[in-house]
């Protein structure tokens, strides 16, 4: 079972490295994520003193951007083969969805968390060459591990979201706008923010922060814990699609 498992994440590994569309998703992810983040840097400058920004703000800048490149990843994983019809081809060579979608799993995962530390270093590096940063802040370092973490999570989410849609287009259509401005639009609403806390994206980016923030009902780990709640319900919501259609199409 271990060595079939294997050879259906070798030919995950295989189809994403041969499909420019998807390795471009987690550079441009990249780029957009340290690029941005180090622009703003330079343009501010170093914080005033005792002005009491966090220095998340300047750090992830740049992940507003970015972190849709993220979520393209994840719904490319799955949803590049619904679009074009290439799910029997895959099937035939692993007959048993499970396995199939368990590969494009651990194939998001481990991309998401090589994309997260490359990226979240990158980001840090940034800010500290072009605005100083002391890495000695209270909270910094949870900040790095939420924001590694973050990036895998997102894959996985949408991944998941993606296989349930069973549609690319439509998953494209819907998370991506979501993801850049939705939950954004619906935390700024009043009466509506207070449940908007709670979506995934809301929470993870709320982990990164090193500093509290007024009208967040839970503190920072617990942000991460939602969106882990989130991203485990999409995988699981995912899976059950997938076995679905194993069995309707007989």
């Amino acid at each position: 079972m271990a060595m079939a498992f294997g050879n259906a994440l070798r030919a995950e590994r295989i189809k994403f490295t041969t499909l420019p569309s998807q390795w471009a998703a987690p550079l441009a992810g990249l780029a957009l994520t340290v690029g941005i983040t180090a622009a703003v840097g330079a343009s501010e400058g170093p914080p005033a003193p005792g002005s009491g920004k966090d220095p998340a703000d300047m750090i992830y800048f740049g992940l507003l951007f970015g972190h849709v490149a993220v979520a393209c990843l994840g719904i490319l994983l799955v949803g590049q083969e619904f679009n074009t019809r290439m799910l029997g081809t895959s099937l035939t060579a692993v007959p048993r969805r499970g396995r199939l979608y368990g590969a494009k799993l651990a194939l998001g995962a481990a991309l998401g968390l090589l994309l997260g530390l490359v990226s979240t270093a990158g980001c840090f590096l940034a800010v500290y060459a072009t605005a100083g940063l002391d890495f000695s802040t209270p909270g910094l370092a949870r900040s790095f591990l939420a924001g590694v973490l973050y990036h895998p999570l997102m894959v996985l989410l949408c991944l998941g979201l993606t296989a349930m849609l069973g549609n690319f287009s439509a998953a494209l259509g819907l998370l991506t706008p979501m993801v850049f401005l939705g939950t954004t639009w619906l935390a700024a609403i009043p009466g509506v923010r207070e449940a908007g806390q709670f979506l995934p994206d809301r929470g993870g980016l709320y982990a990164m922060r090193t500093r509290t923030e007024p009208g967040i009902h839970y503190g920072h780990w617990t942000g991460l814990l939602i969106m882990v709640l989130w991203t485990a319900a999409a995988v699981y919501g995912g899976l059950q699609a997938m076995r679905r259609r194993q069995a309707s199409d007989g």
